[in-house]
């Protein structure tokens, strides 16, 4: 079962952008509640608790429990618009979800055994090309994090998607391609390395000792 996050919400009466300013001038963050076949719900949230909520990496992979009038509405966050100057949230959007169903979620990417794959040993650089994934996974199974295992991975090595382990009943949303995750390339002290030592010119053979005449020895006169 994934991690759930529960949330304190309140409802508000009206949308809009006039509603909303008084709303955060009152010390809330509107908050918006749809999908499912039901009713859309206005409401608000604490800043403080949405900041802690938020603060955790993986927030839009994480089941949200939001308390409204003693109900409990299980929702996905789907974005969070944030002020561009303090960057501090504005409005959150949630989406309702059944227990059966499947949705797109983005979840963060771990990597670990780094001292297990060779190329990193020798001084190479893990190259992530993808921090997130974007996944289709059930509500059931929502994975908090990927984590991808680099033993063995050398220098020129390419993970892609197809080679990363993921939970049962989990696939990748993209389909169409077997893209790349992480790369592991030379580090550029390694490449000055072998170019300097490719430039070198062959060290001389050794001199060979000059071959001294044999010596014969003369006998004595009797």
């Amino acid at each position: 079962m994934p991690e759930i996050t529960s949330l304190r919400a309140e409802p508000r009466l009206r949308a809009g952008k006039g509603p909303s300013r008084a709303m955060r001038r009152a010390g809330r963050v509107p908050a918006i509640l749809y999908g499912d076949k039901q009713d859309t719900v206005l409401l608000s949230l604490e800043p403080r608790e949405l900041s802690r909520a938020l603060a955790r990496r993986g927030f839009f992979a994480t089941l949200v429990d939001l308390q409204l009038d003693g109900t409990a509405h299980r929702a996905l966050p789907r974005d969070v618009q944030f002020d561009p100057v303090t960057d501090v949230p504005l409005h959150v959007d949630f989406m309702r979800v059944a227990a059966d169903a499947r949705v797109n979620v983005t979840v963060p990417v771990v990597f670990i055994n780094h001292d297990a794959a060779p190329g990193l040993r020798r001084g190479g650089i893990l190259n992530v090309v993808r921090h997130d994934l974007e996944l289709n996974c059930p509500v059931a199974a929502i994975p908090t994090q990927v984590t991808i295992d680099l033993t063995g991975l050398d220098i020129g090595h390419s993970l892609h998607i197809s080679a990363v382990a993921l939970p049962e009943g989990v696939r990748s949303d993209i389909t169409e391609r077997d893209f790349t995750v992480a790369t592991i390339s030379s580090s550029s002290a390694l490449r000055e390395e072998a170019a300097a030592a490719a430039a070198a010119p062959p060290a001389p053979e050794p001199e060979q000792p000059e071959e001294q005449p044999e010596r014969t020895e003369t006998p004595p006169r009797g």
